[in-house]
């Protein structure tokens, strides 16, 4: 009688192998990216500090209303053309928006635009940086 020979099929373990020194090379190089802060570091801290926009900023609120410094502007058009906007120095005028959280992104990419097509060379977006 002949016997079937049976096919052994070796798990591929090799792929995960690899998979994993891939992932501990990854983590190896992410840490050393980022080192840690110091230990005996104490940081600011900026809870009870009003939240204020910085002087020279297009401030777009949540109902989508313009205002600088305070004032009220009717367009980004109208924005550009008092001069108001920072002069980026080789780079032309410079724009910079502080967005309220609660405003649409769809309005703050608007705005943004409105401000290319009335001149403006860059448009910075001013936002908060938090720390883990």
């Amino acid at each position: 009688m002949n016997r079937l020979k049976r096919k052994t099929t070796r798990e591929p373990t090799i792929a995960l192998i690899n998979i994993v020194f891939l992932m501990l090379v990854f983590f190896m190089v992410a840490g050393a990216l980022a080192p840690p802060l110091d230990k005996d570091l104490t940081l600011l801290d900026t809870r009870d500090l009003a939240p204020t926009a910085p002087p020279d900023a297009l401030v777009a609120h949540p109902d989508g209303r313009l205002t600088y410094r305070g004032a009220p502007v009717a367009s980004a058009a109208a924005y550009l053309a008092s001069g108001q906007a920072a002069d980026g120095g080789d780079t032309g005028q410079t724009v910079r928006i502080v967005p309220d959280r609660n405003l649409p992104a769809g309005q703050l990419v608007a705005l943004a635009r409105d401000l290319r097509i009335a001149g403006a060379q860059r448009v910075l977006i001013v936002t908060e940086q938090g720390l883990p």
